[in-house]
């Protein structure tokens, strides 16, 4: 059997970021390496053994350039990137610590892939041969252009009979609820597998559990079924993701997550995470489910691998999540007990 191929298309930025635990200029270094969120799932995707192939359009200069070489190193597939444009986008990371959350602070306008035009993809030859589209509520939140794009991507794929994920991942610096309501409204109708968070499905949709607390109180999990149920009923998504983060502080959450199927709530079991990085801890969640449905395992199982892929990004720096499927399958399968491997 033909190994499967995942199609992602986001923006890829320049990540900088302090030292360990430093703030912002505490010293004279920053650290620089590229993250993004549909980038990360592609990533994910090829440490995995899919065949992954990202979508953006990057400057031909040599920022532009690096951000193509780190996708490269992990053999992320890089000829369907358009190149032009002025420049790459650039997030800021304060990694918080005990009480003191992280702190991202966006200089992305301008860039290549935010100044690109439907024109600059030919979806039909990009999807040749795909299997799976997954996009973010980030990539159409950069503007109305991207929101035709990934429309445009949206129709090509489902032209081929391309299954279609998305994260909302709902981002309040780059949009309003009502901006995100109507784009996102209108992207949905062509997804098939949703993924969203407690914050998510209420930001863009209106849609919350009742009698829940994200910021430290209990998590009303029989709250989440009704959530997933109406996203479904609305869209009609064939499954509906919903990850659970409790927040206890920075640096230690309890992470877990649900999967709707139209019928049935799956529900995993609940990791204590002492958090390293959680950027991309979402990203590699989508990664997780996106692989475990197309390679055949069913909700209990896509949703335990899914979260234990998850649950070990949080222990790795940087936006990509450096994991192989044995080591997701090891933590799934019960053993997380960090011991050292002799």
């Amino acid at each position: 059997m033909a190994n499967k191929k995942v199609v992602t298309f986001g923006e890829i930025m320049l990540r900088l970021a302090p030292n360990g635990y430093y703030r912002f200029f505490q010293d004279d270094q920053l650290q620089a390496t590229f993250g993004g969120g549909e980038a990360n799932v592609s990533v994910s995707l090829a440490n995995f053994g899919l065949d992954s192939c990202y979508v953006t359009k990057l400057p031909e200069h040599a920022i532009g350039q690096a951000a193509v070489n780190s996708l490269r190193y992990f053999g992320v597939d890089t000829s369907k990137i358009t190149r032009g444009g002025n420049r790459v986008g650039i997030y800021f990371l304060e990694k918080g610590a005990s009480q003191r959350g992280s702190v991202c602070i966006y200089d992305r306008a301008h860039s290549a892939i935010q100044e690109a035009q439907p024109s600059d993809f030919d979806w039909d030859d990009i999807f040749e041969g795909a299997d799976w589209f997954h996009f973010t509520g980030i990539t159409p939140a950069l503007g109305p252009n991207l929101v035709e794009i990934c429309k445009q991507a949206c129709i090509a794929a489902k032209a081929k009979g391309v299954k279609i994920s998305c994260d909302l991942n709902y981002r309040g610096k780059l949009w309003t609820r009502a901006e995100a309501n109507a784009a996102m409204g209108e992207l949905c109708k062509y997804v098939d597998v949703c993924i969203a968070n407690e914050e998510d499905a209420k930001d863009v949709f209106g849609i919350e559990p009742e009698n829940n607390n994200i910021y430290g109180g209990k998590l009303n999990t029989e709250g989440y079924r009704s959530v997933a149920k109406q996203l479904a009923d609305r869209f009609g998504f064939e499954k509906v993701a919903i990850t659970l983060r409790t927040s206890i502080s920075a640096n230690d959450n309890d992470w877990a997550a649900m999967l709707y199927d139209g019928n049935e709530c799956y529900f995993s079991k609940s990791y204590h995470l002492h958090i390293v990085d959680r950027v991309g801890g979402g990203d590699s969640f989508g990664a997780g489910l996106i692989y475990s449905l197309l390679t055949g395992k069913d909700c209990k199982g896509a949703i335990e691998f899914a979260v234990a892929a998850s649950a070990l990004k949080h222990s790795v720096e940087g936006d990509f999540n450096r994991v192989s499927v044995k080591e997701v399958e090891k933590l799934a399968g019960g053993d997380g007990s960090g011991r050292v491997q002799r």
